[in-house]
């Protein structure tokens, strides 16, 4: 994704990327992503993959996490 990138030399970073070619990483590595848990949005809640499902499910609605917190059916 990027982290750390400008901290390696640009010579060095042309070395990796001649070595490992992304290939379309970019554009390909969402959906990849997607396929894997589109029939099941809901084990998305709380993690990174919640973006994906907004990016192709815009409609989908996540729970949210104070919601359950506030609504929690166990007594204080």
């Amino acid at each position: 994704m990027g982290d750390g990138f400008k901290q390696f030399p640009e010579d060095l970073r042309e070395e990796i990327i001649k070595a490992f070619p992304s290939n379309n990483f970019k554009k390909e590595i969402i959906p990849a992503f997607y396929e894997g848990f589109k029939h099941k949005p809901e084990t998305t809640f709380g993690n990174m993959k919640e973006d994906v499902i907004q990016h192709f499910q815009p409609e989908y609605k996540n729970k949210n996490f104070c919601h359950c917190i506030l609504h929690s059916p166990w007594s204080e």
